[in-house]
């Protein structure tokens, strides 16, 4: 094969020449410019490679294979030779393979698998500007074998779009930036008509691209759905004259969908030329953002959506959401239509709507329960991440864990979690087809982890979990479901099959199961969601987790005393159970025997606004039985007052405004003099310390009201010792002495100046603005007329004196006639009080 002439090939030298004077690299280049399958060409001849492979990180499994695909044409091969790849389900590699494409759940398993990466000589992460989950941690643990046991590991990290110069400073790596070859594109939005849906505008518009412009069109869409819609609503496609001087084919143009979960054939025929020579129109998702080659591609069509995971930590539900894409995700994807010759880009969104201009980060928005396992496994807590995961997600994801017995009270990972990383999928399922002991029930576990990954194959709403599995029993028995996508249950069978065979599980699944099975397994994988049905209201059901859902109005498992949810979303007041199977109690008391429990509880109780204890009999959080136990312990009193209090806010303490302002003075002192090392009192930091400070003050008490004012106070400040209280006073006071002879308050703010209000012929004679903090913050001074008002704000005292006064003097001289208004107020006495009467 030939090779093309890209425009990374300049810039090649230089990269070997830094990898080899360094360990670690930032490559930028825009799409086009060859970094995928050049670079890694390139590597093979570098010194400090021996032997070593070389694994690239693709972070789509298109993109993996088809690079794969193409650098081993590039060398007269086939895949699994000097090129090959693995991604899920899949490998094509072997002991001649040098560079192996692997995506980035692979990528994370090969290194917990193997901490010194034996052989490996190199790493590189292509697209590392998509942020995926995956990625981040595997730049992670990469970053923490090269520090501890791999100093001769290479890290390459390359991009199109992200901050290239912030990721070098945090990789402490040099930074290339490759130019593409990019032909001039035309942007233009093309307008809805009113009340106009986004298919028939993408119609209109098509017929329009297709009408004036050469070459392939390219449509962007959000996810599989909406290009299964489009593939139905588009058909027939326009066969419009070619453009004038073009020579095109005037053979009715082909419609194509590219997804990661097509066949390979089909993935094929979306990224080569058409064999008839007819313009194609690609229906696509954010897959063909990158990485990926398109041939042909002279317009795009940019509906500006993507379908991306959202985590809600106060719910602890993930979902997936349709989402305006970001400034260099659209700039990206309209870059496409200039990559073989000048193209034409529409986007189906108006040109006053905004665009973030980065994309967020998978990390800051999703479930975490797969990546605290993998940090679990690893050992160490503390990995360098581009972005650290949020704290709350990550302490949700960790009780999840706990739940699936996936870690131990001490949050250490237990032998059945070692079982579930194993399996390389989230541990909810790993958890269902661990725990599936006899082999009727594995073969069934496969089935249901292969539904809960796929979109929904039903086309009527249904919450019945069972629907989905029965329709496809139907699907391999040869029947039709008329009420389900045949294709959608075609790929469910073949990742049931890949799951049998990856745990195998020699036997078939069965033609028939009772929802009741199913609901059990499922048990296994989603144990915070199982629900009982609500004693006075049959529509809600409490969940093991403490929430409260409500099912649709049209539900299928209306009436089952317990549900196991396996689709929830969130609302203000109730989650909506979206795909539920029914549960057996009997079963449950079976197979999580320690999840029952009976026992004293003691709450707080806010229409009593006091404690109550209760005998409680309960199923994690669900309580069962409830009748009330005579007067609480009083450890156990404290403690209930002290989750009250977590629950009602902090302002449901005895605060002063002189408490509020201790608070206020140590949080701005503990930011001015940082060397002091005071105690953290901001509102979350008491909370979250709560039982050290506040819990020993609730000794004998049953009512919050019952804190006085004082006690409140000695424990807001019993964190502070002796010592630094006196540095408190004395370099944060609460009063300044001012030249008049008296003492004023000093308001103090958190990230703003301290307030110093008084009047201005209290401060004649004082030349410069009082400072606190040992001289380092000057105060805020409001300078008050003799009546009290605000005459000026000022942190520069001098510069009032000698350029501010004489004007006010004037005004006020005239006003304020029986006050003093010396010419010099640098000299003169200062006073709180008017001049006696006849002077």
């Amino acid at each position: 094969m030939t090779t093309p002439d890209f425009p990374i090939q300049p810039l090649l030298p230089e990269v070997l020449a830094s990898l080899e004077a360094r360990p670690r690299l930032v490559l930028e280049a825009p799409p086009g410019a060859g970094k995928t399958t050049q670079v890694p060409l390139a590597l093979l001849s570098a010194s400090w490679r021996g032997d070593g492979r070389i694994l690239m990180l693709e972070p789509r499994r298109v993109a993996a294979r088809a690079a794969a695909a193409f650098m081993a044409r590039q060398l007269g091969e086939q895949p699994g030779d000097t090129v090959g790849y693995r991604i899920r389900f899949e490998a094509r590699v072997s002991a001649r393979t040098r560079i192996e494409v692997v995506t980035e759940g692979i990528l994370t398993r090969m290194i917990q698998d193997d901490p010194t990466l034996e052989g490996v000589a190199a790493i590189v992460f292509d697209e590392f500007h998509e942020r995926h989950l995956a990625g981040d941690l595997g730049l992670a643990l990469a970053l923490d074998v090269q520090s501890q046991l791999r100093e001769d590991l290479r890290l390459l990290v390359m991009s199109a779009t992200l901050d290239g110069e912030a990721l070098a400073r945090f990789l402490d790596a040099p930074r290339l930036t490759s130019a593409g070859r990019a032909y001039p594109v035309q942007v233009a939005h093309f307008p809805a008509r009113r009340d106009e849906g986004w298919l028939p505008q993408l119609r209109r518009c098509l017929a329009e691209a297709l009408q004036k412009h050469p070459g392939d069109v390219l449509v962007f869409l959000p996810g599989q759905r909406e290009i299964g819609e489009a593939m139905s609503g588009l058909s027939p496609l326009p066969n419009p004259s070619p453009a004038r001087g073009e020579g095109l084919s005037t053979g009715e143009p082909v419609l194509l969908p590219l997804h990661g979960d097509l066949p390979m054939e089909q993935q094929s025929a979306a990224l080569s030329p058409d064999p008839q020579g007819r313009r194609r129109v690609i229906l696509a998702t954010n897959v063909a953002e990158s990485s990926v080659t398109l041939p042909g591609v002279r317009v795009v069509i940019d509906l500006g959506l993507a379908r991306e995971p959202r985590y809600d930590p106060n719910s602890g539900f993930s979902r997936l959401e349709t989402v305006a894409i970001s400034q260099a995700s659209a700039d990206q994807r309209a870059g496409r239509a200039g990559r073989v010759a000048e193209g034409w880009a529409y986007r189906l969104w108006p040109q006053s709507q905004r665009l973030e201009p980065m994309r967020t980060p998978e990390i800051a928005q999703v479930e975490l329960a797969g990546l605290a396992l993998e940090l679990a496994a690893w050992g160490e807590a503390k990995l360098r991440f581009v972005d650290a995961p949020p704290t709350g997600a990550l302490g949700a994801a960790r009780e999840l864990l706990q739940r699936l017995g996936a870690l131990d009270a001490g949050q250490r990972i237990t032998g059945f979690g070692r079982e579930l990383l194993a399996l390389g999928t989230h541990p909810r399922l790993a958890a269902m087809l661990r725990a599936a002991r006899d082999p009727g029930d594995r073969a069934l576990a496969c089935d249901l982890a292969a539904l809960v990954e796929a979109r929904d194959v039903l086309r009527e709403r249904s919450d019945a979990l069972v629907a989905r599995w029965q329709a496809l029993a139907a699907f391999r028995a040869g029947r039709a479901p008329g009420n389900a996508h045949r294709g959608a249950l075609a790929a469910i069978d073949a990742a049931a099959r890949q799951w049998r065979r990856r745990l195998r599980c020699e036997v078939a699944p069965p033609a028939e199961a009772p929802a009741h099975r199913l609901g059990d397994l499922l048990a296994f994988a989603f144990p915070d969601r199982i629900a009982r049905q609500h004693p006075s209201d049959p529509r809600r059901y409490q969940l093991a987790n403490g929430r409260m859902a409500r099912l649709l109005d049209d539900s299928a498992v209306y009436g089952e005393p317990w549900l196991v949810a396996s689709e929830l979303r969130f609302e203000a007041r109730d989650a909506l159970l979206l795909r539920a199977a029914p549960v057996d109690e009997a079963w449950l008391r079976e197979a999580f025997p320690r999840r029952f429990s009976e026992g004293d509880v003691v709450r707080w109780d806010p229409e009593a606004r006091a404690l109550v204890r209760r005998r409680e009999r309960r199923f994690d959080r669900i309580v069962l039985e409830s009748r009330p136990a005579g007067r609480p312990d009083p450890d156990q009193a404290a403690q209930a007052l002290c989750d009250a209090v977590c629950e009602l806010g902090l302002d449901a303490l005895p605060w002063t405004d002189g408490l509020r302002q201790w608070q206020v003075r140590v949080r701005c002192l503990r930011e001015w003099m940082p060397e002091l090392g005071l105690p953290d009192v901001s509102d979350e930091a008491l909370l979250a310390s709560r039982e050290t400070w506040l819990k020993p003050a609730f000794a004998g008490k049953t009512r919050l009201d019952a804190l006085s004012e004082q006690e409140f106070g000695e424990a807001l400040q019993s964190g502070l010792d002796w010592s630094l209280r006196q540095q408190l006073d004395r370099l944060a006071p609460r009063r300044i002495a001012v030249p008049s002879g008296l003492e004023r308050p000093v308001e103090y703010r958190h990230g703003q100046p301290p307030v110093l209000a008084v009047k201005l012929q209290e401060l004649f004679g004082l030349a410069d603005t009082p400072r606190v903090a040992d001289g380092r913050v000057p105060v805020l001074l409001h300078l008050l007329s003799p009546g009290g008002k605000p005459l000026q704000v000022t942190q520069d005292l001098r510069s009032f004196w000698a350029n501010t006064y004489p004007e006010v003097r004037k005004e006020m001289k005239g006003r304020y006639p029986r006050h003093p208004w010396p010419e010099d107020p640098w000299t003169a006495v200062a006073t709180h009080r008017a001049k006696p009467r006849g002077r």
